[in-house]
């Protein structure tokens, strides 16, 4: 009988894993037969993943507690699972879905009821991939109708910028020299000045 290892993935650093982990210790999975990636399931470069590919071999059993675990790109799980159960020629057992688990079944009818299911439910993980990154983009969109402002915030301007400005706007010193009192690079100047006349209701020059 070969190794018994475990897949675990959560899509980013801040998600839980510990269900995951637990299904695997309650199957008495070694913790060093675990491995275990932080990333987005839409493709499988992952370093844990890859490390695991290299480790198994043929006889070894790998567990992971549900299909989308795996990925959530339906065609890539298909060829994982194919790379994995031919060609790495270890058995897959997915612990949420009993029908998924190549050591069962390996008749005719069992092979293609795994398949099917395999089919469907890659199919589902996927599906539901596009869906939440459909509803991101909806929440982002939504939250900027409501001025919700994303990315790093602005720096502060510098104090000098609100005397440089009126000087300029004057017409007593030119945006270059204004650019130069506020230390800032004449495009950077220019660059606050829309934003300050805009946020302001100022007409421009």
């Amino acid at each position: 009988m070969g190794n018994i290892y475990g897949y675990v993935r959560v899509s980013s650093k801040d998600q839980n894993e510990s269900r995951q982990l637990l299904a695997m210790q309650e199957l008495g999975i070694p913790d060093k037969n675990i491995y275990m990636d932080k990333q987005s399931g839409k493709n499988f470069k992952r370093p844990q993943y890859q490390m695991l590919l290299e480790k198994v071999k043929p006889g070894d059993l790998l567990y992971i507690l549900s299909i989308d675990r795996l990925g959530r790109n339906y065609e890539e799980i298909q060829n994982q699972w194919r790379l994995l159960t031919k060609e790495k020629g270890i058995d897959l057992a997915v612990i949420d879905m009993p029908l998924l688990d190549t050591r069962k079944g390996k008749d005719l009818m069992g092979t293609f009821i795994a398949d099917l299911t395999l089919q469907i439910l890659s199919f589902v993980a996927q599906n539901e991939r596009e869906n939440i990154k459909k509803r991101q983009q909806e929440g982002i969109a939504a939250a900027r109708l409501r001025g919700v402002r994303f990315g790093r915030p602005p720096k502060p301007l510098p104090e000098t910028f609100f005397n440089a400005y009126s000087r300029w706007k004057a017409g007593e010193i030119s945006k270059t020299a204004a650019a130069k009192e506020c230390d800032m690079p004449f495009s950077t100047f220019r660059y606050q000045v829309e934003i300050y006349e805009t946020t302001n209701g100022v007409p421009g020059n």
